[in-house]
């Protein structure tokens, strides 16, 4: 039985995570610091999902090197998942130092903390932000990744290298996964989705970067789980992968499917094209397939189906 610490286990993926490693006979013990970014009223309702499936959620920050030590030694852990980090691209122009506390110094004080015990695995989650500004499509691991669009995609990029540096250094088993748009019941209120969702409902305009074109390989929450899942298993020394759908969408049909399952048209508000977005995002998921036999399953039309029966209920309950 595996022995798995998850960090942002309150979080959207590490709260589905966490869920999925339990019903697998895992022993899983959670970390999450229920920052504001967002709604936290979310995280506590994940939370209470999980401490119902008996998994114990710790409130600390990974800057804390003390508790995070102290969590793996009193549990005997083998794995640390770590999800927890700064999220979005908008935020990182109001308030940057978010960015390098949680997703520098805190990955940083993670990897101290682990180069002192030489048989726990790191699985950690990267982004498909870290192509930025490449152009070449579908992204694959081996092109460069040297010309983020933003912030977030910065940190993330340099996680991978100082990922790289400390497994070089210390022998620390890495992996990183490059997630790309995950979506799903339960998932982040500032995802464009989740947002299009609450505004169609509600009658108001949703806000349309340019003509709408833009590509996302939106990708369902139960896939990049069990892409996740396989990279924990997996066992290799250093490695990348990208956890993507391998079919991208355009916003525009995106928007068209939403409104089907809503059973309401949306008005549109067409916006330039904010800085610091990707028009395209596209994953190359041949080597998942092959290393992690990494196959998504869920289309958009299944997927926001499922999102959109879970909002409803969420809204009646709240």
């Amino acid at each position: 039985m595996k022995k798995i610490l998850v960090t942002g286990a309150c979080g959207f993926i590490g709260f589905h995570l966490s869920s999925a490693l339990k019903k697998r006979d895992n022993f899983v013990i959670g970390l999450d610091n229920y920052n504001s970014y967002y709604d936290q009223n979310l995280k506590y309702q994940r939370e209470k999902v999980l401490n119902e499936q008996d998994i114990n959620i710790v409130n600390a920050d990974i800057n804390d090197k003390d508790i995070v030590r102290k969590i793996l030694e009193k549990n005997k852990i083998d794995t640390v998942v770590h999800l927890a980090a700064q999220a979005g691209v908008r935020y990182s122009f109001e308030n940057p130092d978010a960015y390098v506390s949680s997703n520098l110094v805190g990955f940083v004080n993670l990897l101290e903390v682990l180069k002192s015990f030489k048989n726990i695995k790191l699985v950690f989650a990267s982004s498909s932000s870290v192509y930025g500004l490449n152009e070449k499509i579908p992204f694959s691991t081996d092109d460069k990744t040297d010309s983020p669009a933003n912030l977030y995609g910065a940190t993330k990029k340099a996680n991978e290298s100082i990922a790289y540096a400390y497994h070089n250094l210390f022998q620390i088993p890495i992996v990183a996964l490059r997630y790309f748009t995950v979506y799903g019941p339960y998932g982040r209120p500032d995802m464009a989705y989740f947002k299009f969702t609450k505004s169609i409902l509600e009658e108001k305009p949703i806000e349309i970067f340019g003509d709408g074109n833009m590509l996302r390989d939106f990708t369902y929450i139960d896939d990049a789980v069990e892409g996740t899942i396989s990279a924990i298993d997996y066992c290799n020394k250093f490695d990348i992968f990208n956890i993507g759908n391998n079919k991208p969408v355009k916003l525009m049909d995106f928007i068209s499917v939403l409104e089907k399952h809503l059973g309401k048209k949306a008005k549109l508000k067409h916006i330039p094209v904010f800085k610091g977005e990707m028009l395209k995002t596209y994953a190359d998921i041949i080597k998942s397939q092959e290393k992690l036999n990494f196959n998504p399953k869920t289309s958009i039309e299944e997927g926001l189906k499922h999102f959109v029966k879970w909002y409803k209920s969420y809204q009646k309950d709240n």
